[in-house]
């Protein structure tokens, strides 16, 4: 296969960036500061910095700055910037039961140990367009954050939430995971199938939230044999550790803010020989993202699927291969780039076939 390449096209190139730069200026605004994106589209942000896979909240607030609000743009500006930073130190594990809740609830119980907790959310909003906001200045967003400080903000929570799912495994009606001795990273080693599921997870925690959501709701809606519950959702922050050489104690170098999603599934599938219990589906990603990581937790428990006749969403190669925003936008922008002699092959395949369908009629009209 071969490609022709474009005459004149460094002053083109170079003339695009201009318009890129103009278009993203030319309105009558004032130029957007990257804390405001930072501050008040935490969600855009953190939406970026998971399928970047990297926790800069500044760096990605820069990036869908740069990228005028496009999120696989901003998450691909993110991860090419992370392929640049060195790797001084890998953390320990993080322990979630260690996690500062600022929202916890849970769909499969009423009433669970420390009450649910709904903190910072729309599920209960009406989604209707608030034109006030047009109007919104300092003073107001001063008497809004005066409000929230006064009988809304909880003075303190406690510092730690039992898990909802501890309780099931306790009466032995959840199945328990074994733990993955080798944590595999997939920046550094290529994804093989059957995967490991520490490999699997990673995959998940940086895909597309959109092809998460798409692939998790075909599952749940019949392609497949799932019925997922949610047995509990954590947002809130976690601390980080470090080993450093020469020291004994782990050093605390910061806390981050993650979503966690556990996924109650139907009984498990296979050794009919073991008493029949729940299985669980697990997801975890960077920021406040509830659909991600719901979606991760579906996704986590369907392709554990051992059905002979899979469905999509239950096929890890498929899932794994095909949630990366980053990896599919590429393939599928790859087609704006120069295909003349393929589709030159092509045309000269097609009408050498239509000559020779012409011929073939033209012999049997002469046949009869």
């Amino acid at each position: 296969m071969g490609y022709v390449a474009v005459s004149g096209g460094s002053e083109a190139i170079l003339n695009t960036e201009k318009l890129l730069a103009y278009f993203r200026l030319k309105g009558k605004s004032e130029p957007l500061g990257v804390d405001q994106i930072r501050d008040q589209l935490r969600l855009a942000v953190d939406k970026v910095m998971g399928e970047g896979s990297l926790y800069a909240p500044t760096i990605a607030a820069l990036a869908i700055k740069q990228a005028e609000g496009d999120s696989i743009e901003a998450s691909f500006i993110l991860r090419a910037y992370r392929a640049t930073q060195p790797r001084r130190y890998i953390s320990l594990a993080v322990d979630t039961t260690k996690m500062r809740v600022i929202r916890r609830i849970s769909g499969a119980f009423q009433e669970i140990p420390g009450g649910q907790i709904l903190g910072p959310t729309r599920d209960y909003t009406q989604r209707l367009v608030d034109f006030s906001l047009l109007a919104e200045d300092r003073t107001q967003m001063e008497q809004v954050l005066r409000k929230a400080g006064v009988g809304i903000m909880p003075e303190r929570l406690p510092d730690t939430f039992p898990k909802v799912v501890d309780l099931l495994r306790q009466e032995g009606v959840l199945t328990c995971l074994e733990s993955s001795e080798k944590v595999y990273d997939i920046t550094r080693q290529a994804l093989t199938f059957p995967s490991a599921r520490s490999a699997k997870l990673q995959s998940l925690t940086r895909g597309e939230t959109g092809a998460m959501m798409s692939l998790a709701y075909s599952c749940i809606r019949g392609y497949g044999d799932i019925h997922p519950y949610l047995g509990e959702l954590r947002v809130g922050y976690v601390p980080l550790y470090i080993q450093r050489p020469g020291r004994l104690e782990p050093l605390y170098v910061g806390r981050i803010l993650i979503t966690e999603a556990e996924i109650i599934a139907q009984y498990g599938e296979g050794d009919k020989t073991k008493k029949p219990q729940l299985t669980l589906g697990y997801g975890l990603c960077f920021g406040h993202n509830e659909l991600k990581a719901m979606s991760m937790g579906i996704l986590d428990r369907s392709t554990r699927s051992t059905s002979p006749h899979k469905a999509p969403a239950e096929d890890e190669e498929f899932v794994l291969y095909h949630i990366d925003g980053i990896e599919a936008s590429g393939f599928v922008y790859h087609w704006k780039l120069p295909h003349y002699v393929t589709f030159q092959s092509t045309l000269d395949r097609l009408r050498r076939s239509q000559q020779l369908k012409e011929e073939a009629d033209n012999a049997q009209h002469q046949a009869e």
